[in-house]
């Protein structure tokens, strides 16, 4: 995608200059995603993981961090996105273009803000997709900005390369991960709180309910024909 390549040198600069609002960089947010996965996925063996949409690795890094023992692989259509992934994650893993360079039987993919900005036409395509690139019993996290948050939608209006996003309702993403042929397992709220209330932030895993949180993710479980 040409328009992600001509964002990939200055891509983690223009995210936190779009979540200002929050007090917090662009690396926070993929630090509170790979935690928000090693908590809900403590029970799950994970040897496997691909971070689908992965651009520079920005959450592959993080992912590394809270899953140690893994091996962690990552497609972009962006060329000039992987060629900027950090050589360390080149070495335990693949990082390509192509979705047919990627192995199978994977224990965890992750879709990381990435639907929105597929067109609504393609998104079932690519989620057939991955669940075929998944393991029996593997597990597909969809992260996606909420848009009944304001500041999300102020936040995607001042950031370049979201210029065509269109956002998705938790109840789309619910309902094209079951016709794909997933078992749900969480629909979550998450983000709710900026640098300046982070006392608060504690309380975030019990607010998983409430739809007001910035941003949301969804699990479903590749289930056994």
């Amino acid at each position: 995608m040409a328009e992600f390549d001509a964002f990939a040198r200055s891509y983690q600069n223009l995210v936190s200059e779009s979540v200002r609002i929050s007090g917090e960089p662009s690396d926070y947010f993929a630090t509170y995603k790979a935690l928000y996965l090693r908590r809900v996925l403590a029970d799950l063996t994970v040897k496997r993981i691909l971070d689908y949409g992965c651009g520079v690795g920005s959450l592959a890094r993080k992912l590394r961090a809270q899953f140690p023992l893994a091996r962690i692989d990552g497609f972009d259509p962006s060329a000039e996105s992987i060629r900027r992934v950090d050589d360390s994650l080149r070495r335990q893993g693949t990082f390509v273009t192509s979705v047919e360079d990627l192995d199978t039987g994977y224990d965890l993919i992750v879709l990381a803000n990435v639907l929105h900005h597929v067109k609504p036409m393609e998104r079932q395509t690519v989620i057939g997709q991955v669940f075929s690139l998944l393991a029996t019993d593997g597990r597909l996290t969809i992260f996606e900005h909420n848009p009944f948050n304001p500041l999300t939608r102020w936040a995607v209006s001042q950031c370049e390369f979201d210029a065509d996003a269109i956002l998705l309702k938790t109840s789309e993403t619910c309902e094209r991960l079951r016709m794909a042929g997933f078992r749900l397992l969480h629909q979550d709220f998450v983000v709710f709180f900026p640098r300046w209330l982070a006392m608060l932030r504690p309380l975030e895993p019990v607010l998983n309910w409430c739809p007001a949180g910035a941003q949301y993710a969804v699990l479903g479980v590749k289930a056994a024909v």
